[in-house]
């Protein structure tokens, strides 16, 4: 049986690489052939292709070959970890268009590693290569390495150089120190201070502190950042703040009361159109069979993270007429997902789904800040 000539070059090119990763003062030519046992003409074939790609360098003419800044970027982070934390940031930037360019990336052993890239929808964007590692994104570089007061206080580090503006935030798996960031690139002629503080800070901030929190944090605040510099005395929200807010994707708990008298307490998907929720009970669900029998529910949803917002709601339950399979209860899967995990496609089917129930809200209250001395 003849060779496979893909399968052949695919493994001479890992061996190469392996033995470059192996060899961090690199090796000559006549090391590398003595070491792979290939032909020369194959070895400079290889070479000559993985240093157009960045995968290889060489350190002058004729010189010694070592691993280049894309293949010493596959060194930068545990590779479980970074595949953890480049799906968590795909599905949450995925929740929305963002007209500029957002960035996953971490430090690297030469300069900042791009892990990720959401494009902006503008026709004229900031466009990055993933997978290779930059010495030019300064504002994640101050984001790593000795972050100013101004950065710690603001919890966020902004560089202009006139032609581009770059802010970065730091994801903190344990809340405070980070371990990468997103980053916003925008062109200088486009950056508006005042929409940017009022729009995007927040919405930056938030997905940092969520990417946080889906990686472990409790809490987050960057940098050890003391949580009462971000806290005021609790505040009322306005209807339309409330609104605003849960439309993000907050896991509501549903309280519900037992046969027995009980109460019961279960994590649900939540959909607010205005004046009603709708949740749904996947099959198996205790709680549909327990608010079947007793209605009255209430809901807390709130965020583990400055600025502390919460609602809380009371109202009656009633099942929606979806069976099993319908296309009512196929479009509210599809629009819950998408909003809690940024794409459609991890929804399952919903023949797995018991019921979808409707709650008409009897009270709606919500509160930003220090929970201190308010009754809710």
């Amino acid at each position: 049986m003849s060779e496979d000539p893909i399968a052949s070059t695919a493994e001479r090119t890992l061996r190469l690489l392996e033995l470059l990763l192996a060899e961090p003062e690199g090796l000559t030519p006549q090391e590398m052939l003595v070491r792979l046992g290939m032909s020369r003409s194959t070895l400079f074939e290889l070479l000559r292709t993985l240093k157009l790609l960045g995968y290889v360098e060489q350190t002058e003419k004729r010189g010694r070959y070592r691993s280049g800044r894309r293949l010493a970027a596959w060194r930068a982070a545990p590779l479980d970890a970074r595949q953890d934390l480049l799906s968590a940031f795909y599905q949450e930037a995925g929740r929305q268009n963002w007209p500029e360019t957002v960035l996953l990336v971490v430090e690297g052993q030469e300069g900042i590693l791009i892990l990720g890239q959401v494009e902006g929808t503008q026709k004229i964007r900031s466009v990055y290569n993933t997978g290779e590692i930059s010495s030019e994104i300064s504002a994640a570089q101050q984001i790593f390495k000795n972050p100013t007061k101004e950065i710690i206080q603001n919890g966020y580090a902004l560089e202009n150089d006139n032609q581009l503006i770059e802010i970065a935030l730091p994801i903190c798996p344990d809340g405070s120190h980070p371990e990468a960031a997103i980053l916003l690139s925008v062109p200088a002629f486009r950056y508006q201070p005042d929409f940017f503080h009022e729009v995007w800070l927040p919405e930056l901030r938030a997905m940092a502190a969520r990417l946080s929190y889906r990686l472990g944090a409790a809490t987050y605040t960057p940098f050890s950042l003391g949580i009462l510099a971000d806290l005021t005395p609790a505040v009322q929200l306005s209807a339309a703040k409330i609104s605003e807010f849960l439309q993000g994707p907050w896991t509501a708990r549903l309280a519900c009361v037992r046969p027995d008298g009980k109460p019961h307490v279960i994590p649900v998907w939540q959909q607010w159109n205005g004046t009603t929720f709708t949740v749904l009970a996947w099959q198996g669900s205790q709680w549909a069979e327990f608010v079947r029998q007793n209605p009255n529910v209430s809901l807390t949803i709130d965020e583990p993270w400055t600025p502390l917002r919460r609602v809380t709601a009371r109202g009656r339950a009633e099942p929606l007429p979806y069976p099993p399979g319908s296309p009512q209860l196929e479009s509210l899967l599809q629009g819950m997902a998408t909003r809690y995990l940024g794409s459609q496609s991890l929804v399952g089917s919903t023949t797995h789904i018991d019921a979808a129930f409707t709650i008409k809200v009897d009270s709606l209250r919500g509160f930003q800040g220090l929970p201190a001395g308010v009754n809710n």
